[in-house]
């Protein structure tokens, strides 16, 4: 279906081509010489021509698919607690705090 679409629109750009190929050009002075509309012609077809190329692009990477994440990872740490310890400051003044420990 797309190269037939193709083939159809390369026709009709190689018939509109010819067709005003063979009307004669206006004479103005201060148009685009005939040299300028060949290198606009071609300017155009390489635009057309990359538009055509950018639609038939095989390295889409398709749809995204769905992978599961990896399974958690559990690692065993120290075993940690709190426990309340009295500190005695250099006034004599006793303090409890809590303090972790770990074994």
């Amino acid at each position: 279906m797309r190269g037939f679409l193709l083939g159809g629109v390369m026709a009709g750009a190689l018939a509109c081509t010819l067709t005003l190929g063979a009307v004669p050009a206006a004479q103005a002075r201060d148009g685009i010489g005939p040299g300028g509309a060949a290198a606009l012609g071609v300017l155009g077809g390489l635009a057309v021509g990359g538009a055509i190329a950018a639609a038939n692009d095989p390295y889409y990477p398709g749809k995204p698919v769905y992978r599961a994440p990896p399974p958690p990872v559990y690692v065993e740490g120290p075993v940690c607690h709190f426990e309340r310890r009295e500190t005695i400051d250099p006034y004599g003044d006793i303090y409890v705090r809590r303090v972790r420990v770990c074994e």
